[in-house]
């Protein structure tokens, strides 16, 4: 064990955040700690690393084992260029190597007990120089600062030049390459593109040290880590597995206490009816029997009422129009900044009911296309077309259709007039707004509160076409499991841009790829996506090229080219081919449950002596027998 964490407790101005946690992380794991927005998770960070005290409990690190934590605000002042703020992390080494070649120049001259004793010393230190990748430690620092998404172009310029997600990224760099023991990262993933975070997920599940996180990329989760801590009401609880695996579990663990809660409520009910029964009869055997069922009703241990959220909640969202099926046409869209280029003869179109995700790089365009669409910054060229009856609803990151000055629920009741209280509330609730939290004042929410709002207000909007700018950003994981929801029963039609894999593989029907300024097209989610991506990426948006070897790939693959309609027939003929396949293993497990069923019979002693009844199940038999052979060799043809 590496780290302990027992029994700690914490309270701010009276408000309990921890009350009696307990956890511990064994050397080499990879652990979440998860909870809604203000559960304490980052405040648990700040007590392992010692810039908190905890009111009660005990932190315990493993001796000589070192820490380092990466917070979402990390405190950057310095005049260093990038690649020398990564040299200093490497301060030992270069130390180290500055001697060893000091050593190297003062052997030559000398002889005798002085020689021996500055080879044992230049052996020391060449051993201890290669253990600590002395040889490779620059291609180390290029490697970690490249896939974290800075280019070499990069390496000299002055951190007090870089913005706030640039800053962090270099922190990040600074930490990996340091090596710590343990590694704390409170939302590492924010400020990195898709790339930068699957570099990320392969560097930290091959990290040899232990890593703790805290992150809302569940996809994220899902790739590194193998415990989750789970923060809820102050309390912590413990999960073997990744977050898939901690959300079935969890799911599990709700209905269990909710049964068991109802189980109570049943029994204290029936136990009073009894009693008010006896009561009633006023005899006094009858009374006798009620004073003893009452006392046996105070003996029985209370059965809270689980403090859940209701994010069963089914959020129906219907348009108040229906649009023309051919939402939007976007033909050869070009866009530049300057000199930069950012995409160029981009077609694609939108039909009724696409939920389409536009994924890529930082800086590729993405944010950009939503804007040309909503003509909030104009094309160099190209030509965009709505279909008929199609009203637009755009939600961007900054909420400017939100009134600061209005609490939550005026703000839905002020714009949707014909609304009732009660609908209000229910609108809300589904958006994690209950009781008093409807009367904040918008100026007093948090970013994630306001984005919740302006998804609220969005969808109840008139508007059937949907775009929207990283709607899952400042969101808890609870508050995005209630979006995708929302977006699954949308019955319009929605664009987004998301850097969330994990939404993106709920919701998105399609996805449009923006890679080297093209746009490739994933009839799927983000598994088929990731399936597809190096396939179609050649074929559709080769890089440009640069040797002769790269002009004959695209030469051939130009040839090659699927056209737009073979490539949804193959992919209509694909998604048959599963469908049919599931359908051929139901119909087969369910003739196999009735083969086991009809050997038992045969097993029974009765049946066994009454040979009408085993001709009946024979016959059974072989018509089973007969139809799972057919039905095996059709599995083998798909498979």
């Amino acid at each position: 064990m590496i780290l302990s964490c027992s029994n700690i407790s914490k309270a701010f101005d009276g408000k309990t955040i921890l009350d009696n946690c307990s956890f511990h992380i064994e050397d080499h794991e990879k652990a979440a700690i998860v909870g809604m927005n203000g559960a304490g998770k980052s405040t648990f960070f700040k007590i392992i690393t010692g810039e908190l005290t905890p009111d009660d409990g005990l932190i315990t690190v493993a001796k000589d084992k070192t820490v380092a934590y990466l917070s979402q605000h990390p405190d950057f002042s310095l005049n260093n260029t990038i690649y020398e703020e990564m040299l200093t992390v490497k301060k030992d080494i270069i130390q180290a190597e500055t001697r060893i070649r000091e050593l190297e120049h003062e052997i030559k001259n000398l002889t005798g007990q002085e020689l021996e004793n500055k080879l044992e010393l230049y052996s020391r230190l060449t051993h201890n120089f290669e253990l600590n990748n002395g040889y490779a430690y620059k291609s180390e620092i290029t490697g970690v600062l490249k896939g974290l998404g800075f280019s070499e172009e990069d390496f000299d310029r002055k951190i007090d030049t870089l913005s706030g997600g640039q800053k962090t990224r270099v922190f990040l760099s600074r930490i990996l390459l340091s090596n710590p023991d343990i590694i704390l990262l409170d939302e590492p993933t924010n400020h990195l593109d898709l790339n930068s975070i699957a570099w990320l997920e392969v560097f930290l599940s091959n990290y040899k040290g232990s890593v703790i996180v805290i992150s809302h990329d569940r996809y994220f989760l899902d790739k590194i880590v193998t415990k989750v801590v789970e923060i809820e009401d102050g309390h912590c609880r413990t999960y073997t597995g990744n977050y898939s695996d901690y959300a079935v579990k969890k799911e599990q663990l709700r209905e269990t206490m909710l049964k068991q809660y109802l189980n109570y409520e049943r029994e204290v009910k029936h136990q009073e009816q009894v009693i008010e029964k006896l009561k009633s009869f006023n005899r006094e055997k009858s009374i006798k029997r009620a004073e003893s069922r009452e006392k046996q009703l105070d003996k029985m241990t209370a059965v809270e009422k689980p403090k859940f959220i209701d994010d069963q909640m089914k959020l129906k969202l219907v348009p108040r129009t229906v649009s023309g099926n051919d939402v939007l046409s976007v033909k050869d869209l070009s866009k530049s900044f300057g000199a930069l280029e950012l995409f160029s003869g981009l077609n694609f179109e939108i039909k009724r009911g696409e939920k389409v995700g536009i994924i890529g790089n930082n800086g590729t365009g993405k944010t950009t296309i939503l804007k040309i669409i909503n003509n909030l910054i104009s094309s160099d060229s190209g030509e965009i077309k709505l279909g008929s009856n199609v009203s637009i609803g755009y939600y961007d990151q900054e909420h400017h259709v939100l009134n600061m000055e209005k609490t939550v629920f005026d703000e839905i009741g002020d714009t949707y007039p014909e609304m009732t209280n009660t609908e209000i509330r229910n609108v809300l609730a589904a958006f994690l707004f209950t009781g008093e939290d409807v009367f904040k004042y918008i100026r007093d929410l948090s970013g994630g509160e306001r984005g919740r709002v302006s998804l609220a207000k969005l969808m109840l909007s008139n508007a059937n076409f949907l775009i929207l700018d990283e709607p899952t950003n400042h969101l808890d994981i609870t508050s995005k499991e209630i979006l995708e929801n929302a977006i699954n029963n949308y019955e319009g039609t929605i664009l987004y841009v998301s850097h969330d894999r994990y939404f993106i593989n709920k919701t998105a029907t399609r996805i449009l790829d923006l890679v080297n300024k093209k746009l490739v097209n994933y009839l799927g989610n983000y598994d088929y996506y990731l399936e597809k991506k190096d396939e179609l990426t050649k074929v559709y948006a080769a890089a440009d090229a640069t040797s002769a070897d790269t002009v004959n790939v695209q030469k051939e693959t130009s040839e090659n080219k699927l056209s737009w309609q073979q490539m949804k027939e193959e992919q209509a003929k694909e998604r048959k081919k599963q469908n049919e396949l599931k359908k051929l293993e139901t119909r087969i497990n369910e003739l196999e449950t009735r083969q086991a069923e009809l050997n038992e019979e045969m097993a029974n002693p009765e049946i066994s002596s009454n040979v009408g009844k085993l001709t009946e199940i024979t016959k059974e038999m072989d018509k089973i027998t007969e139809e799972l052979d057919s039905l095996y060799e059709k599995w083998e043809e798909y498979i």
